[in-house]
């Protein structure tokens, strides 16, 4: 008689009864995160609603399909772990900077390109993890998490552009948005507390609706099926883009290690092998670059995710496949979409306030595993010196050509992430303090 398969277990097919609920509880946790950065993009590049509601649906359709690849890999592509995957919020930045000069066509091109710099580096991820300790990588995701606190503040006063910008009636939405995470975060436990950012975005858009913040035309407009249709929002090329979304591909490879080390360790309870990393980070290029041809930015594993799993101890991948089927589904349906992108801003802003600075505390857990002393202080402190700095006053590069421009203005990632790099080689490993 075979063993009853166990949701704890890495393989088999528990019971649906069991394994659709904690599917859905990976979704739930995650689905915020994932349609968040589109929403935030397209409302910097201005795209029209109906775009927005193509980037949604493509947005859940592709994190579905990747992160079922993660759990059942197609030869070297993937970790066969319970990875869920979905769009970056690192990448917002970045996307912003290159769709104000190029459009959305510049972010993709750039985004399709640097997913296969990432298959590469997961190709070789062996010699080059030691150039990337703690206190490159933490100071890297500080660097993103900072650069993304002005962005989540802009929504949380109405978005940029809105003609209400910081009204009385916006703040107070997006607090209640806030508080309402805290609470189910703080004071609840198990699936609502998993789920308090969800939570807190239906909370804040049912009181929208009240508020008469809310207009559905978009939604009569939209389908109620349809296929995601790949090159829909085209494809152009421009070295100093794909220069700047490659270096942040460096970094997400980093993030990503990170996620599967941590779900080893807390699921399986040992080190992630050589093959599972490669194979995790190979599928997180292999699908940046099928989010591109979508019209989707980059694709990475979700830390918060990656919390469930050392939380419950829920290993199962069938279980997490459910709710990976389950996004699929929503990606097909243009009306599911339409009622996320017609979201006021000041909604995804009391959640983008959390979301963004939780970026910022990962960073610096990373940079203090070890001691923030002479040498790992200098590297922290000029790198965030300068990369933020140039990022908050981007006219000292007034006179440098546009490239440079892109490269090291307006966020300042790119700027901190070579710094950290670059200094961590060349500084002795003992103190110089």
């Amino acid at each position: 008689m075979s063993k009853k398969v166990s949701v704890y277990d890495l393989d088999g097919t528990p019971p649906l009864g069991e394994a659709i609920p904690l599917g859905m509880q990976h979704v739930l946790a995650m689905f915020a995160g994932n349609v968040a950065p589109i929403i935030v993009v397209a409302g910097a590049i201005k795209l029209p609603v109906e775009d927005k509601i193509l980037l949604i649906q493509f947005a859940m359709f592709i994190a579905g399909i990747v992160t079922l690849i993660q759990l059942y890999p197609i030869g070297r592509v993937g970790a066969k772990l319970p990875i869920v995957m979905g769009t970056s919020s690192g990448f917002i930045p970045t996307c912003i900077s290159i769709g104000a000069k190029y459009g959305l066509a510049g972010i993709l091109g750039a985004a399709f390109i640097g997913g296969f710099v990432e298959i590469i580096f997961g190709w070789f991820l062996k010699p080059i993890r030691k150039f990337f300790p703690p206190v490159v990588t933490g100071t890297v995701v500080l660097a993103i998490g900072l650069s993304l606190l002005p962005i989540g503040v802009k929504y949380f006063g109405g978005g940029v552009g809105a003609e209400d910008f910081g009204s009385l009636s916006n703040l107070l939405l997006g607090t209640i948005v806030l508080v309402v995470i805290l609470f189910f975060k703080q004071f609840t436990k198990g699936f609502t507390s998993l789920s308090s950012i969800l939570i807190g975005i239906i909370v804040g858009y049912i009181v929208a609706i009240f508020m008469g913040k809310v207009n559905f035309a978009a939604i009569g407009n939209a389908g109620w099926f349809s296929l995601p249709t790949p090159l829909k929002f085209g494809m152009t090329f421009h070295w100093d883009a794909i220069v700047a979304m490659s270096i942040m591909f460096l970094v997400t490879t980093v993030e990503t290690v990170g996620d599967i080390s941590a779900i080893t360790m807390g699921g399986l309870k040992r080190e992630a092998t050589d093959k599972e990393l490669s194979g995790g980070v190979i599928a997180d290029g292999f699908g940046s670059s099928l989010a591109a041809l979508f019209g989707v930015f980059p694709n990475t594993s979700f830390s918060q995710n990656v919390g469930i799993v050392a939380l419950t101890g829920v290993m199962n991948r069938f279980a997490v496949a459910t709710g990976a089927i389950f996004l699929i589904i929503a990606g097909l349906f243009p009306k599911v979409g339409a009622l996320i992108a017609i979201m006021p801003a000041s909604v995804i802003g009391g959640a983008a306030i959390i979301m963004f600075s939780m970026i910022a505390i990962s960073g610096i857990n990373l940079i203090t595993k070890e001691p923030l002393d002479g040498r790992n202080g200098l590297i922290v402190a000029v790198s965030l010196g300068l990369g933020l700095g140039f990022g908050l006053v981007p006219e000292i590069l007034a006179y440098m050509p546009e490239w440079i421009k892109l490269l090291f203005g307006e966020s300042g990632i790119v700027m901190s992430a070579l710094v950290a790099l670059v200094l961590n080689v060349i500084f002795p490993k003992e103190n110089i303090a």
